[in-house]
């Protein structure tokens, strides 16, 4: 490929014969796009038309501003310089008052807030083309995801991406997604809310778990085995680095479409080199961003210069393995938004990077140098040639010897009909062709105004912290149960123990009581066993023995009385 642009660039009648152009049709072809060209009202300036390899300066192909929102791709092999076209284009919008908003993937385009640095290639392209240079920076405020990054931190609740962007975003099937509207659902019918992809993965686990399983019943539509991949699904999305976008505070999209004090429009930046080799959430934040615009902003049909203008560089990386159902939002919303005033263009390799519902609908179309290396190169070269309008060039000859900074070029006209293809050499953009100093942007990030609004992460008791609470709050009356029956359970005990001691002292007592009862009834029987004085007397043998005399003197005495034998004195 180097071969053929060195040629191209030594022999401009090489160049002119690969294009399929001879000298006789170069004045025709060169009034076509002239008149093709000439419009009306205000455009952006993409270069001189470019005819036996020589630019003519006095042919210049523009881009009406009135069509940009008709959406657009520049796209192109590495190298053959789309970025660079990305820049003159946003350029050439902020001079005329549209806010520009660029995903700048790989880092080139914050060359934008510096002022270009001249050398001889551009002084000869300017020249080459008829166009005056001069070293200008724009406004721009640089932005990040989640503030992964230099620049205001993006980020947006859960709760405001809604399931069904969310759901294909994930690449849910349709009873998934229904599903995952009835999560969202019961989250808001309980006040839980969902800031953070945590706070979702938070309430599907409580839904799963053996505390919510009422609570799942009484949802009927969905089942635990569904609610069981919508959580594998949002662990997987988190690891690909989501939770730095989802939460709060929650970027207002109106500030992408400020204009400064002087009235140009401002650059809205979004830094994404920290995040490329993570398209999901690429995608994510670009299905928002648009929903949301979609939702805020008023319909305006067709003005006469769109509100903002999009372009997304590395586009490729937006449908790379995306589900049919995320790139069917995609073209909806690429669709419906035009009505709104927005225009989208689309930065990438191939026109067969994006799908074909997609660019169906890019009214405009920058296309570098392809290469054709490969038979699926051919074959997409092929492709690419039949959706260009009827021209004398001989586009496939033409679009694998481009130089550097050319491209071809069919745009829609102020009324809405194709122009005539446009070989076209692009003009330098005015700002730096490369990264901006760390200074400056350093500097442009302190200076936001949106740094004491966005800069800081705010947290609040949402889904995660209230479901935790409520897990703690449960555990701790668990725990107070389980005391108090431990302590019921001492309490019985000790009673018990208390009861059995009492018991056995009421028995001891009993028993001793009944023990002195008997002594005592033994004692008292003792005692009325045992004579008195009076008998022990009697029964004394000393008493029988004096009884005995006196009886047998008592006898005698009786016996002489009565046989007058008694004794005398």
């Amino acid at each position: 490929m180097g071969a053929l642009l060195l040629v191209g660039d030594a022999h401009p009648a090489g160049r002119a014969r690969l294009a399929g152009v001879s000298e006789t049709t170069d004045s025709s072809l060169l009034d076509q796009i002239r008149a093709g060209y000439a419009l009306e009202g205000p455009a952006i300036e993409l270069g001189a038309a470019v005819v036996d390899g020589a630019a003519h300066a006095d042919v210049t192909v523009r881009l009406p501003l009135a069509s940009m929102n008709r959406h657009g791709l520049v796209a192109g092999a590495t190298g053959t310089g789309k970025t660079k076209t990305l820049q003159l284009m946003a350029e050439q919008l902020v001079e005329q008052g549209v806010p520009v908003f660029l995903a700048d993937v790989k880092g080139d385009l914050s060359g934008m807030a510096s002022p270009g640095e001249a050398n001889e290639k551009i002084e000869a392209r300017s020249a080459d083309v008829g166009m005056t240079w001069e070293p200008t920076a724009y406004p721009v405020e640089f932005y990040s995801l989640g503030g992964q990054g230099k620049g205001v931190p993006v980020r947006a609740a859960v709760s405001t991406f809604g399931p069904t962007l969310l759901s294909k975003v994930l690449g849910l099937n349709a009873t998934q997604e229904s599903s995952l509207g009835l999560v969202f659902h019961y989250a808001d019918a309980q006040g839980y809310y969902l800031d953070t992809i945590a706070d979702l993965r938070a309430v599907v686990q409580h839904l799963v778990s053996d505390e919510g399983k009422a609570d799942l019943k009484e949802l009927g539509g969905l089942s635990s085995a569904t609610a069981g991949v919508i959580l594998r699904e949002l662990v997987a999305f988190s690891d690909q680095g989501a939770d730095a976008f989802f939460g709060l505070p929650e970027l207002d999209t109106a500030h992408l479409l400020r204009t400064t004090e002087d009235g140009r429009g401002m650059v809205s930046m979004l830094e994404l080199p920290a995040v490329q080799d993570r398209p999901r959430l690429f995608s994510t934040f670009l299905m928002w961003l648009l929903a949301d615009l979609f939702h805020d902003l008023p319909e305006v049909g067709d003005p006469d210069k769109p509100g903002l203008v999009f372009f997304f560089d590395e586009a490729h990386l937006l449908f790379d393995d995306a589900s049919k159902d995320f790139l069917d939002a995609i073209e909806q919303t690429v669709r419906l938004i035009r009505s709104k005033g927005v225009g989208v263009f689309f930065v990438t390799q191939s026109p067969q990077d994006v799908p074909a519902g997609v660019l169906a609908q890019l009214g405009n179309r920058v296309q570098h140098a392809l290469r054709a290396f490969t038979p699926d190169d051919a074959a997409a070269l092929t492709a690419a040639v039949r959706t260009y309008p009827t021209t004398e060039y001989d586009l496939e000859e033409l679009l694998t010897s481009l130089g550097t900074g050319e491209a071809v070029v069919t745009v829609l006209s102020e009324k809405g009909a194709p122009t005539p293809v446009a070989w076209t050499r692009m003009r330098a953009p005015q700002s730096l062709m490369s990264p901006s100093p760390d200074t400056t942007v350093d500097a442009a990030v302190a200076a936001s105004p949106l740094m004491a609004e966005y800069g800081t992460a705010t947290e609040r008791d949402s889904a995660f912290e209230m479901l935790e609470q409520a897990a703690a709050e449960r555990a701790a009356a668990e725990q107070a149960a389980a005391q108090a029956q431990e302590k019921a359970t001492t309490d019985a005990a000790a009673a018990q123990e208390a009861e059995k001691a009492r018991a056995a002292a009421d028995r001891a007592a009993a028993k001793e009581r009944a023990a002195a009862e008997k002594a005592a009834e033994r004692a008292a029987e003792k005692k009325a066993a045992q004579p008195g004085i009076v008998e022990q007397v009697v029964t004394s043998s000393a008493f029988r023995s004096a009884l005995r005399s006196a009886g047998t003197v008592i006898g005698r005495e009786i016996t002489r009385s009565i046989f007058g034998t008694s004794r005398r004195s």
